[in-house]
């Protein structure tokens, strides 16, 4: 049997095996809920990963080429977008709302902050074609790449074919994607039962159980639904999240609920990047939700919070924050193939 590259992401493992010699088995934390991407229908090989990182960092893929995935998703913050508040594009062009970190997308069954994509093979398409972000059309994607010297090869080694589809490319940025697993926190380590909180970080952790688990549910720290978390409207974008999607008034003002995991990295933060700092963020929680017909079940009833057991929350948080993940020289620009 032929053995290819394998990934391991975590420590204690549930190995999800696919019985092929091509394929790399995805690994998965005993603490984690099954994945719920189909990888029978886009099989892990190290090419198709390779060939995703380096689609990942190609400018090719924008009108312009001068926009990447990785212009709004760095490495260096848990693949979001600190520089602005907004997503920028081509032309120097300002989006609508923040870039959200990527990371254990396997598990994530809805995209976008309004979930107007429900599969990590379509959610490329987006930025993609979007006039604001890349402004590009996939077709116009496939012909540039075909013409590149480097990228037939790049998919003849990942597909057995070097005749380039659309089908193909957004399957090798999923490929790359969902190698984007973070379990390597000390909030990990403590799960695994290799560490222990301190004093802070255990009083903080109680405080997130009491106060924010309800949405940000562990070990994910999300519950991948959409929720109204008090926010007033900013009536410069008039931005309604999930309603844009149903047309349901009772999905006014509801966002998809983000990871906490990395929190330390991905700032600004909320879905227009309105806010700067985490104190800022707990400051809007414990006295600044605006009650409307949607607002969340959850934050109906006030949360009050002393200056101490902030403090002590964002110890907690900072718990999350996973260096492997950042660092990870699996995940960064591919500077071997993209020299130029």
């Amino acid at each position: 049997m032929k053995v290819k590259l394998l990934y391991i992401f975590c420590g204690i493992v549930l190995l999800v095996a696919f019985k092929m010699a091509d394929d790399i088995p995805f690994v998965v934390p005993k603490y984690f809920p099954a994945p719920v991407y189909d990888f029978k229908k886009n099989r892990l090989s190290s090419e198709k990963i390779v060939l995703g990182r380096v689609l990942f960092y190609d400018n090719l893929l924008s009108k312009n080429q001068t926009i990447s995935c990785a212009s709004c998703h760095s490495n260096y913050n848990a693949f979001a977008h600190t520089d602005h508040a907004l997503s920028h594009g081509i032309y120097d062009s300002i989006g609508t709302r923040n870039a959200p970190a990527l990371m254990n997308l396997a598990w994530q069954p809805i995209f976008m902050w309004d979930g107007a994509i429900n599969h990590l093979d379509m959610q490329a398409l987006a930025p993609i074609q979007n006039k604001i972000e890349m402004g590009e059309h996939i077709a116009n994607v496939v012909s540039k790449l075909q013409k590149s010297p480097i990228y037939p090869k790049l998919f003849y080694k990942a597909f057995e074919d070097s005749i380039i589809s659309g089908e193909h490319t957004l399957k090798a940025l999923s490929a790359f994607m969902l190698t984007l697993v973070s379990c390597e926190s000390k909030y990990d380590s403590v799960i695994k039962g290799y560490l222990a909180f301190d004093a802070k970080e255990k009083n903080g952790y109680a405080l997130y159980k009491n106060h924010c688990s309800s949405c940000h549910t562990e070990p994910l720290f999300t519950n991948y639904r959409f929720e109204n978390n008090g926010l007033a409207l900013d009536t410069t974008l008039s931005d309604y999240g999930r309603m844009h999607i149903t047309k349901q008034t009772n999905d006014s003002l509801k966002f998809k609920v983000p990871t906490l995991r990395n929190i330390e990295w991905t700032y600004p933060y909320m879905h227009d990047g309105r806010f700067k700092t985490l104190n800022t963020v707990l400051n809007h929680y414990s006295g600044g939700i605006i009650y409307s017909p949607s607002l969340s079940e959850p934050l109906q009833k006030p949360i009050s919070l002393s200056a101490k057991e902030k403090v002590d929350l964002l110890s907690f948080l900072l718990t999350l924050s996973d260096t492997k993940y950042i660092f990870n020289k699996n995940h960064s620009f591919p500077r071997e193939i993209l020299k130029n």
